[in-house]
């Protein structure tokens, strides 16, 4: 399950991306305009931008941007980031053990599909492609 902190990373970015001015964009506006509380933006900033997805200045004319295009920032990298990993089961996890069991797993190659049908979907789809659908306002749930 994706939870509020991706889904707002996703609306964050987003948001950076649609009123990109080439300049650096205040949180507070964004936090305005997604309805999302400035306290909880500030604890999802720090991993998108220690992982090289925005930068960011302090003071005055200060706030945060996108260091790549919108096509170049996919779903899958954005909620990677924001949740961490993203396997449907503990065995699928990046480092985890190898499991005694996966050579008589039933059920390895449905946990297996599910994964990878999910990363191929956000994989798929980059933050210009939010961009091009056009909804009522900028409200992204």
């Amino acid at each position: 399950m994706i939870s509020t902190k991706g889904r707002y990373a996703i609306r964050i970015l987003l948001d950076l991306a649609e009123h990109d001015n080439g300049g650096y964009i205040p949180m507070k506006e964004v936090a305005a305009r997604q309805e999302i509380s400035l306290k909880y933006i500030e604890r999802i900033m720090p991993s998108l931008k220690s992982a090289g997805l925005i930068d960011s200045v302090h003071g005055i004319g200060g706030g945060y941007r996108l260091n790549r295009s919108p096509d170049q920032y996919t779903l899958w990298e954005i909620l990677q980031l924001a949740e961490g990993d993203l396997a449907p089961v503990s065995c699928l996890q990046s480092n985890a053990p190898v499991c005694h069991r996966a050579a008589e797993c039933r059920t390895l190659s449905v946990w297996e599909g599910y994964y990878e049908l999910t990363r191929n979907y956000f994989t798929g789809i980059t933050l210009a492609d939010l961009m091009k659908k056009q909804q009522g306002g900028d409200y992204v749930i």
